[in-house]
């Protein structure tokens, strides 16, 4: 649901002494790495909404990171006890296709995205978006000697000044990445050469407390933040803007059915409603960046369509494929 890149999260519901005709309950599971804000922000609002829209049916859930989410449901799974019928996440989803736990279903909402936001084979559906840009102190670095290119950032002056998190999801094993599919392996590597040259501080913390720490003036700028959580900090009255600086990586946070769910319908409902209009509408009403196309941000530049710029979208199974890579350059580059 949205930010730190990545979270990850468990819902239950169980039926409100509904008849059998309707669906006795289902669960989710949601990615969230550091930040509280996906549950309390979107998750209770949009459970509140499911709940109102079916009455026999009470969501519950919970959180965890991305490994303990899986790993999670593969417990449960191996002792024949599953507890979720659904769950989240930016990367969840690789190692429970793999052990056969996850249902090719797609909500009949699905036909409203486009091939790059479902899973050909019907295992996943993006629920919202992250966009990694970019972000700087407006007191440290005007606006308009910001940034603007991948070689803008390898002046001089900004040796020394600029921060990421060594998260591999959402900071530097991100903006690796999507460097080197940019660039290409070699023509990325040549640069990321250039860049490690630049002195850049790793920070053993989410993209959101680094991009705090910037906007303290700690650091100038950072790499790979959510551009929402700018926007969001510059309206409190924050120093800080994130640039249109791509190549954007793009994470997704998808949602997926397990196949032996002890409550199908009531995940399969769950999850159609929070990819329906007015799922997707709560989430852009509390700050989350929908992935329905026509469901503009709240403020409509945060996303492609509204703000000029071109992301790269990441599916998780191109997360599970190369994050080990981009976070073996990053070792060796960086560390």
């Amino acid at each position: 649901m949205s930010p730190p890149l990545s979270s990850h999260g468990v819902c239950t519901c169980r039926p409100r002494a509904a008849p059998q005709t309707q669906p006795s309950s289902r669960q989710r599971r949601k990615k969230a790495g550091s930040s509280g804000t996906l549950v309390n922000q979107a998750i209770r609002p949009l459970a509140k909404a499911f709940e109102e829209k079916y009455p026999g049916i009470e969501v519950r859930y919970s959180r965890a990171d991305s490994g303990p989410t899986a790993l999670k449901i593969l417990n449960e799974a191996r002792a024949a006890r599953l507890q979720a019928d659904v769950f989240d996440g930016t990367g969840t989803v690789p190692p429970l296709v793999r052990a056969g736990l996850v249902a090719a279903y797609l909500p009949p909402t699905a036909a409203n995205y486009p091939p790059a936001l479902k899973d050909p084979d019907g295992h996943w559906i993006c629920t919202n978006l992250y966009f990694l840009t970019p972000g700087i102190n407006t007191g440290l670095i005007p606006r308009e000697t910001a940034p603007r290119t991948l070689q803008d950032l390898l002046n001089p002056k900004w040796r020394g000044r600029i921060a990421w998190s060594s998260n591999p999801t959402a900071g530097a094993g991100t903006f690796i990445g999507t460097v080197l599919r940019r660039l290409g392996e070699d023509g990325g590597l040549a640069y990321l050469r250039s860049l490690a040259k630049q002195q850049i501080v790793s920070v053993d913390a989410s993209s959101r407390a680094v991009l705090d720490q910037v906007i303290t003036g700690e650091y100038a700028m950072a790499l790979d933040i959510f551009n929402h959580h700018a926007v969001l900090s510059a309206a409190k009255g924050a120093p800080v803007d994130w640039l249109k600086l791509e190549p954007v990586a793009a994470p997704i946070q998808v949602a997926s059915l397990l196949k032996d769910a002890p409550h199908p319908n009531a995940g399969k409902l769950l999850l159609e409603f929070l990819t329906s209009e007015e799922g997707q509408r709560i989430f852009a009403a509390v700050d989350y960046l929908a992935a329905m196309p026509g469901i503009a941000a709240k403020v409509p530049s945060l996303k492609p369509d509204g703000g000029g710029f071109a992301a790269d979208i990441l599916p998780p199974e191109v997360l599970a494929q190369n994050t080990d890579h981009w976070m073996m350059i990053f070792k060796d580059l960086f560390r």
